[in-house]
C-alpha cells in the first residue's frame, strides 16, 4: 500500500531496515521458542481453552471464527507481549477484530484502486475506514509498549517488545547513533507480528476444520490414523512424522485454500529477464502463488481437495516444491515454523475432541468454498457443529 503507516514495518518495508528488522524479529521469535518445546506446551495449553470454548454450544451449530482466531492471537500474544486473554477480554476481541478488518480492506478492490492513484484515497470510503483502524491500532500499540515499558526489566526480557526495548536502551547506553531501533519500527514490527500470526493461523485452522465438514470420508481417515498411532494421548509435534496421512490433510488444506494468493510486493534486487520479458532492477513484482499451487504441471489435480498430493504409493508423506503457502525467497513467512506448530497441534487436538458437520438441514454439498476475497482469501461466514467424540 501507498502509505508512510507501511514503510517502517517489517512485511511491506525495503533495504537496510527491513534487513535489521527482520533479523531481530526472526532471532528473538527463536529466543521466545519458536519452533521449540516451550511454545509448544503453549500451544497444548491454548488447545484445552480453546476445546473448553467450543464444548458451551454442546454440539450445536455456530460459527467458530473469533474462538479460532482467539486461540491463535494468544500464542502471538504470549510472544509478543509476554501474557494470553481469556476469550471474553474486550481488549483481544477489540485487536483482533481490527486487525481482521485492516487485512479484509487492504485487499479490496478501492484500495487496489487507491494504490494506483494514491491521490483519490480521502475520496474512497475503504480508504478512510482503513486508516481510522490502523491510527486506532497504533494507538493501542502504543498504551500496551507505554505499559510494557513502565515495568521493564533490563535484567529479564518478558517479550518480544521487551527484548526490543532492552536492545534500544543498550545501544543508546553505548552512544551508537543512526540505529534501526526506534519506537516507530518497535510499533510497526509489533502491529505486523502480531496481525501476521493472528490472522493467517486462524484463517488456515477455519479452513481445514471447513474441508473436514465437506469431506467426510477424509475426516474419517484422520481420526482413523490418530486413534490407531495415537490414541487418546496428547498428540506433539513428534509425532508428525507417525501420522503422513493427517499431515498431508493439513499440507493440502493450505495448498486448496491458497489464503494469501498474491503474496506480498517484492522488488527485484537486480535487473533480470524473465519469460522474455526484461524487468529492471528496484521493480515492485507481486508474486501470484495462486500459480504455483495450482499448477496443473505440478499438481495431479490441482482444483480438487486430494490429500494424496502430498503422499506417495506407500501413504509416506512427501515434500512438494510447489508447496509455498509461506511465499518464497528472502520475504519468506518469518513466522512459518511457529504457524505449522499451531497448525499442527491445534488441527490434531480439535479432530481428537470433536467430528465436523454441517448445520442440521445443510449438506456437505451446501458447504460453500468460495472465499470473501481481501488481502487474505476467508472463508465465507459458515457454521459448523463440533460434535464431542466422547
Amino acid at each position: 500500500m501507498n502509505s508512510a503507516h507501511y514503510q517502517k514495518s517489517i512485511l511491506f518495508s525495503n533495504g537496510d531496515s527491513w534487513k535489521e528488522m527482520r533479523r531481530f524479529a526472526l532471532s528473538t521469535l527463536k529466543d521466545f521458542g519458536m519452533g521449540k518445546r516451550i511454545v509448544e506446551e503453549r500451544v497444548i495449553e491454548e488447545c484445552r481453552y480453546l476445546i473448553e470454548e467450543i464444548e458451551q454450544y454442546e454440539g450445536k451449530a455456530f460459527d467458530n471464527t473469533q474462538a479460532i482466531c482467539y486461540a491463535s492471537s494468544n500464542i502471538i500474544s504470549s510472544i509478543m507481549f509476554g501474557e494470553r486473554k481469556d476469550y471474553k477480554d474486550l481488549a483481544l476481541q477489540v485487536m483482533v477484530d481490527r486487525d481482521h478488518r485492516i487485512i479484509h480492506l487492504t485487499g479490496s478492490s478501492s484500495i487496489l484502486i487507491y494504490n494506483a492513484f494514491p491521490w483519490l484515497g480521502p475520496l474512497i470510503k475503504n480508504w478512510r475506514v482503513l486508516m481510522k483502524n490502523i491510527e486506532d491500532g497504533k494507538e493501542n500499540g502504543k498504551r500496551i509498549i507505554g505499559e510494557l515499558k513502565e515495568t521493564l526489566n533490563p535484567e529479564k526480557s518478558r517479550c518480544f517488545v521487551d527484548a526490543f526495548l532492552i536492545h534500544k536502551q543498550n545501544l543508546e547506553e553505548s552512544e551508537i547513533k543512526d540505529s534501526h531501533y526506534h519506537d516507530d519500527n518497535l510499533l510497526y514490527s509489533m502491529m505486523n507480528l502480531f496481525a501476521a500470526g493472528t490472522d493467517t493461523t486462524g484463517v488456515t485452522l477455519q479452513w481445514c476444520l471447513l474441508f473436514m465438514a465437506k469431506y467426510p470420508h477424509i475426516q474419517d481417515r484422520v481420526q482413523e490414523e490418530m486413534s490407531r498411532v495415537v490414541g487418546s494421548h496428547q498428540i506433539r509435534m513428534e509425532d508428525r512424522k507417525k501420522l503422513p496421512y493427517t499431515d498431508a490433510v493439513i499440507h493440502e488444506s493450505q495448498r486448496f485454500a491458497n489464503i494469501v494468493p498474491l503474496s506480498i510486493p517484492h522488488k527485484t534486487s537486480q535487473d533480470v529477464t524473465f519469460q522474455g520479458y526484461f524487468v529492471e532492477k528496484g521493480t515492485t513484482v507481486i508474486p501470484l502463488l495462486t500459480s504455483v499451487l495450482y499448477d496443473e504441471s505440478e499438481w495431479e489435480s490441482p482444483h480438487t481437495f486430494n490429500p494424496s498430493h502430498f503422499l506417495d504409493g506407500e501413504g509416506k508423506f512427501i515434500r512438494r516444491d510447489a508447496f509455498m503457502p509461506f511465499s518464497a525467497g528472502r520475504r519468506v513467512c518469518l513466522g512459518e515454523s511457529l504457524a505449522r506448530m499451531e497448525l499442527f497441534l491445534f488441527f490434531t487436538y480439535l479432530l481428537q475432541h470433536f467430528r465436523f458437520t454441517p448445520p442440521s438441514g445443510v449438506t456437505e454439498d451446501e458447504l460453500d468454498l468460495k472465499p470473501l476475497v481481501g488481502f487474505t482469501y476467508t472463508a465465507s461466514p459458515h457454521q459448523l457443529c463440533c460434535v464431542s467424540r466422547g
